[in-house]
């Protein structure tokens, strides 16, 4: 049986993508992820940004947080989350400066959805639990 180079190279980095894969899987069980779409009131998006970038410095368990701005729609707010575990999200909500986040936030908010819970492997900057 004759097995060409594109072949045998095609299925060498599947199995090292497999198995990386698994590596992480194992170093960083429990990973929590969200990705979140909030839509501003009209105008008020780089004030929504500002609130929520002031109140997620130093939550505990956080291993990344991104607010990043559509570029296409003036409104609209992308979320990117990571957690070192699913109750560290959940413990994030009752923190006082989270808390003054969501109050001040609020108003400035027309719509907000949860587009996808995730469960990282890791990336950059996650590898150093």
């Amino acid at each position: 049986m004759k097995i060409d180079r594109r072949t045998l190279a095609g299925g060498i980095a599947a199995v090292l993508f497999t198995a990386s894969a698994a590596f992480a899987a194992e170093r960083m069980p429990g990973m929590y992820g969200l990705i979140g779409k909030m839509t501003a009131q009209p105008g008020q998006r780089a004030g929504l940004a500002q609130i929520l970038n002031d109140g997620v410095a130093g939550m505990p368990g956080c291993l990344s947080y991104v607010i990043a701005n559509d570029p296409a729609n003036p409104d609209l707010l992308w979320i990117t989350e990571v957690w070192a575990s699913k109750a560290a999200h959940d413990a994030s909500l009752s923190l006082p400066s989270v808390r003054d986040a969501i109050t001040r936030g609020r108003p400035l908010i027309a719509a907000m959805d949860t587009v996808a819970e995730t469960s990282p492997i890791g990336g950059s900057g996650l590898d150093k639990r």
